[in-house]
């Protein structure tokens, strides 16, 4: 990716993405934390959280970096080649949506120096090579942290995403109940099935309680507006907001204060 122009954008990710720095300036926003990474820099982002990115020339170098983007259906297919007996049975997935790798390491720069004369030249690289260049990244990041295993097959069974956790950390977000199964590891009719069992509301019922409950808490505080709540628990119409918080508590929001 090129940019000579500062450029921002929303970004949630459908799949794990290794994103290198060949110049300029990437910051990346995940809910308060700000990271910037630099010419050498190396980054893993997890597929199941959004974060804010922002392109832009730096020390008068334009944006150029390369994204790496490991899809569910390559990884399975590496997945199936690996012997189950050799994987680290006590890893576990991070909370940590964001994985800077160590700066300047051999390997890494060996990896994406490479793939440079593909940008220069104009030459499209095969299938083959590609399918070697993304197992080469899965490997770097593999031999990074073990843990990384539970993230990046995070399909399969022992890893299986913790419904619970990953609804009280996205809540507010505008997810799908296909996005939701997808960023938990799961298919949707599984989805449906593991959330019953920790819940007696359907997911997205469950979504507008844990939104109106945090609405509720925010009120009593007296912290912010009532309109800013109704926009930061993760609601999209003032209208639906009150007509929903008076049917749970038997007031409007205005009148909880």
């Amino acid at each position: 990716m090129y940019s000579d122009n500062g450029s921002s954008c929303l970004h949630r990710n459908h799949s794990h993405v290794l994103v290198y720095m060949y110049s300029g300036e990437l910051e990346i926003k995940e809910r308060e934390k700000v990271t910037k990474l630099h010419k050498g820099d190396c980054a893993f982002i997890r597929k199941d959280f959004s974060v804010q990115l922002t392109k832009q020339a730096y020390k008068g170098e334009q944006f150029k970096a390369i994204f790496l983007m490991f899809t569910d259906k390559f990884l399975r297919v590496f997945y199936n080649r690996l012997d189950k007996g050799s994987l680290p049975q006590d890893a576990r997935r991070s909370k940590v949506s964001l994985y800077r790798l160590p700066s300047n390491r051999p390997d890494i720069v060996s990896l994406f120096e490479s793939m440079t004369p593909y940008f220069n030249s104009g030459i499209q690289p095969t299938d083959e090579l590609l399918e070697l260049k993304m197992t080469e990244g899965l490997y770097i990041l593999l031999n990074t942290d073990k843990n990384l295993y539970a993230s990046l097959f995070d399909f399969a069974d022992p890893w299986k995403i913790d419904i619970m956790s990953f609804m009280e950390q996205n809540y507010t977000n505008d997810l799908s109940l296909e996005e939701m199964a997808n960023y938990t590891g799961r298919s949707l009719a599984t989805f449906k099935r593991d959330f019953s069992k920790v819940s007696d509301l359907p997911p997205q019922k469950w979504v507008i309680r844990r939104r109106l409950e945090a609405a509720h808490a925010l009120i009593l505080s007296g912290t912010q507006k009532v309109t800013d709540i109704c926009y930061n628990v993760g609601f999209k119409n003032l209208s639906h907001f009150s007509k929903a918080y008076k049917g749970l508590y038997g007031c409007s929001p205005a009148h909880s204060i």
